[in-house]
């Protein structure tokens, strides 16, 4: 098992090389597809930012089947989609070299700027190849779309699908549109059965980078005033997160960072009224479930990742060095992520209540 590490370090150097070498795909006609492969290598939120364009594929061709290459990190998150038939591994070179023997109508990478799997779309045995044209990967599809920093990375994803309609793509999806499956749900349940039916507020403390995160004693004066309100506070999160989850719960709250799944901590997410975090694969969970949000932006591009809608309220200070994120790759902080830690508890707490008070 490769990870992201290494995947990176192969990619700059192994894949920026493989994508000139390798000749271009021969452009074919579209015809109706019946067997279509996704690369979606990445996160969580990617991952689930990408179902809704699964979803729209599999409305428009209902009889076809959907195999999702994905990252071990990532690759659950498509569990909860029902119309992904089959999930391989992007970082399991056994199941790679599996993949590659399939034959396939169509391929989609959705990875925004990487070359590998761009290289890996071109080698998988399909006449049509889409991918977006961010640089020289764009030689390995035989159809490209462009991409932009200042849409909404589930509008980017979208864009994916227009060469396969005749006409301009509607963005319109339904929510929610992850599904948390029964016996998951019944498992949180039994988790959360010692609240007393209390109203669930959940909190993510986590991030990818240190500059993402917010002040772990700042989440903990919230699951304070959350718990005198009558709220019972859930701290979700990795076992990274377990000592953040111990000082936020120290004045009330359970933790549960470290004892559930993915998918388990979606289902918690789907028993919650809110979730607090920062720019995170939680959050973009939360969205999927149709959870109203409360989310904390600074070194991520908030055009590209903030959730949409009046469900969600977004923080964002918007310095004049934030966002200082490209493609992924966030620069380490001289000021301290300022853009971050000068978010109060204050303007949080604000915008927890009212959406918890909106009818």
């Amino acid at each position: 098992m490769l990870n992201a590490s290494l995947l990176k370090w192969v990619d700059g150097w192994m894949g920026r090389l493989l994508v000139w070498l390798i000749p271009s795909p021969e452009s074919s006609s579209f015809e109706r597809p019946a067997r279509i492969f996704f690369i979606r290598p990445g996160g969580i939120g990617d991952a689930a930012l990408l179902i809704p364009t699964i979803n729209r594929l599999k409305s428009s061709f209902s009889d076809m089947k959907i195999t999702v290459l994905a990252e071990k990190r990532n690759a659950a998150v498509f569990t909860l989609s029902p119309a992904v038939d089959h999930v391989y591994l992007y970082d399991n070179l056994q199941e790679l070299l599996k993949i590659m023997g399939a034959k396939f109508d169509l391929v989609i990478d959705s990875e925004q700027s990487h070359y590998l799997s761009a290289v890996v779309a071109r080698l998988i045995k399909a006449p049509l190849k889409i991918g977006f044209a961010t640089n020289e990967r764009r030689r390995m599809f035989t159809h490209t779309v462009s991409y932009s920093h200042d849409d909404y990375e589930m509008y980017c994803f979208y864009r994916l699908l227009e060469p396969l309609m005749a006409a301009p793509i509607s963005f319109d999806y339904l929510q929610p549109f992850l599904n948390v499956p029964a016996e998951s749900l019944a498992t949180v349940d039994q988790m959360l059965h010692p609240l007393a039916g209390r109203e669930i507020v959940a909190i993510f403390p986590g991030a990818s980078i240190a500059e993402r995160r917010w002040l772990v004693d700042n989440f903990a004066v919230i699951a304070q005033l959350l718990e005198a309100a009558g709220y019972a506070v859930v701290v979700i999160g990795g076992p990274v997160d377990a000592g953040a989850g111990e000082v936020i719960c120290q004045n009330g709250g359970v933790n549960l960072t470290g004892k559930t799944t993915l998918i388990e901590t979606a289902a918690l997410l789907a028993r919650s009224k809110l979730l607090i975090s920062g720019d995170s694969g939680v959050l973009h969970l939360a969205v999927g479930l149709d959870v109203p949000t409360v989310s904390l932006f600074g070194p991520g591009i908030a055009k590209k990742w903030a959730p949409r809608g009046e469900k969600h309220i977004v923080i964002n200070h918007e310095l004049p060095c934030s966002p200082c994120t490209q493609f992924g790759n966030t620069p380490r902080c001289k000021l301290g992520a300022r853009c971050m830690t000068e978010i109060s508890v204050e303007e949080v707490t604000g915008a927890i209540f009212l959406l918890l008070h909106k009818k």
